[in-house]
């Protein structure tokens, strides 16, 4: 299964739709936010492609409650999360979080194949050695939006070769 795996798009709803279509057109099945989407609007353009998107909020909380409304009305397309999401796709466990210190404690821990996270609009893609004496990806893929960061990124990822791709949009 393929997946697209972004961040921090800061209310720029054009540009998650455009990475969230590459994706779609690269076979992805499905996308992670990993925080800081801000409001609806921003999503408005992206629910239009059809994919499910699992969403978690971020520091920059925006709007939850329109957001838990959309969610709703969006017939299972949407789903908000909240704080961080524990998932499982494809097989794979997955867990969300928006904060990279979080998120790489998580992979530590062993209990997760995947772990995403966001916030430092700092792209990067780790395998990590657990404490159960496995390993678990930690991928960032930096903030979509390009915002206080040299590009705008995104990562496309197969989760049957647990394969990553840092993706960079033209602005």
């Amino acid at each position: 299964m393929k997946i697209c795996i972004l961040s921090d798009s800061h209310d720029r709803g054009p540009m998650l739709a455009t990475a969230i279509a590459e994706a779609k057109t690269r076979g992805a099945e499905c996308v992670l936010h990993c925080g800081d989407l801000i409001g609806t609007n921003t999503l408005l353009a992206s629910l239009k492609l059809d994919l499910p998107i699992h969403v978690i909020h971020g520091n920059n909380l925006g709007d939850p409650v329109s957001i838990s409304r959309l969610a709703c009305r969006s017939d299972g397309q949407l789903q908000y999360h909240g704080n961080d999401a524990d998932l499982t796709l494809h097989g794979r466990r997955i867990f969300m979080t928006h904060y990279p210190h979080i998120g790489e404690a998580f992979a530590c821990a062993g209990d997760y194949d995947l772990v995403c996270c966001g916030h430092s609009h700092e792209p990067a893609i780790r395998c990590l050695d657990t404490v159960k004496g496995g390993q678990t990806w930690l991928v960032n893929p930096g903030t979509v939006a390009g915002l206080g960061a040299p590009a705008a990124t995104w990562i496309f990822a197969d989760l049957d070769s647990m394969d990553f791709d840092l993706q960079e949009l033209e602005r």
